[in-house]
């Protein structure tokens, strides 16, 4: 029988950020992005049911059974924490551990524009964190959370699936629900969030009509709404929202979109070449008046436009980031022009005349 504990003890001590078992295989640890085989003996489809049974107990696993995917959070002796996802791959169980943190990192400590600080002192209204699985978006989000839990007296609930990081009250009341815990999706915990006197709701995503429509419903309405969606830029996020409305709702999702988005961060993570771990880049849209109109009128289109004609305001696009990140000595130079949206755009804004102009913006950005 494998030992899960001495499995995910292993992989803090090695620094990974996901552990991957499958049957027929030994566990496989990603570390720095790159994945690594253990010398621990391959898994048996017994052992890895035992293995699902002992971390969620008999009635999550007869759900697991019935639905073939479950998620949940563990931890070891050690207070190290992990999100799980089991699921059913080939007609056996696999199960993916990501680490969690148990500090909650400053928001400068996580390499993200002043800008996102300034986003916490927002009164209400929408920000949405976007990007892939993996690229840490909870981070963000959590940071976002910690740094208002310093600055002012507010009630903060949570929807979270699984909860990831334990938010501790300081000036804030924070509440914690978990999906499937505490909730049974959602949809049904944000129709009751808005009964719970709240001045901060976070939705740990936006996955379908209902959670979006509430989500939205709540920032109108004068809550200071924060959630999560899968995509990679800005101008994706608000088509996202929109057409995930029926056609002839979407002229007014429009509207109630223009009036409460402000602000969308979206990030991936690049692997620091400085040092052992990873670092984001981000696009950065904030909500003008100009972008309102170009939602309400549906000129999704001219968005990137103004992100990039915006920089002293604090907008940014993928690519000015990436630049910066690689001018700050980050991450490597290869890397960046490789995954930019323009590779040959990116060799020129790389240059060192560009690297003076970007510390002239910044500073002018900072003053």
């Amino acid at each position: 029988m494998i030992n899960v504990k001495t499995i995910l003890a292993s992989a803090i001590e090695r620094g990974a950020s996901d552990v991957h078992i499958n049957v027929g295989m030994p566990p496989i640890m990603r570390i720095n992005t790159e994945l690594h085989a253990t010398d621990m003996p391959p898994v048996n489809n017994a052992d890895a049911r035992q293995l699902v049974l002992s971390m969620t107990g008999e009635e999550k696993f007869r759900k697991f059974e019935a639905e073939r995917d479950v998620d949940f959070s563990t931890r070891i002796d050690d207070g190290s924490r992990f999100r799980v996802n089991a699921h059913y791959q080939r007609d056996s169980i696999a199960i993916s551990f990501r680490v969690i943190s148990n500090e909650i990192p400053e928001i400068e400590e996580l390499n993200l524009p002043p800008i996102v600080k300034e986003l916490t002192d927002l009164p209400r209204g929408l920000v949405v964190v976007t990007g892939h699985t993996g690229s840490g978006k909870s981070t963000t989000l959590a940071s976002m959370i910690g740094t208002i839990n310093q600055k002012y007296k507010k009630r903060i609930i949570t929807l979270e699936d699984p909860v990831e990081y334990a938010l501790e009250n300081n000036m804030c009341m924070i509440e914690q629900r978990e999906i499937g815990a505490d909730c049974p999706n959602f949809a049904s915990g944000l129709k009751h969030v808005l009964r719970q006197d709240p001045d901060i709701i976070l939705v740990g995503e936006m996955r379908d009509l209902e959670t979006t429509s509430s989500t939205i419903t709540a920032a109108e309405t004068g809550h200071l709404v924060l959630s999560t969606l899968h995509t990679v830029n800005a101008s994706q996020t608000v088509e996202r929202i929109i057409d995930i409305y029926p056609a002839n709702q979407q002229n007014q999702i429009r509207a109630m979109l223009a009036n409460t988005l402000q602000a969308v961060i979206s990030q991936t993570l690049f692997r620091r070449i400085d040092m052992p771990g990873m670092t984001p880049c981000t696009e950065i849209l904030l909500c003008t008046s100009a972008v309102r109109n170009c939602i309400r009128e549906n000129r999704i289109y001219e968005i990137p436009n103004i992100i990039e004609t915006s920089r002293r305001m604090g907008m940014q696009n993928m690519d000015h980031s990436i630049s910066e990140t690689y001018f700050k000595g980050f991450i490597d130079r290869e890397e960046a022009i490789m995954r930019s949206s323009n590779p040959g755009k990116m060799e020129k804004l790389l240059t060192p005349e560009n690297q003076v102009k970007n510390a002239k913006l910044q500073q002018s950005t900072a003053g």
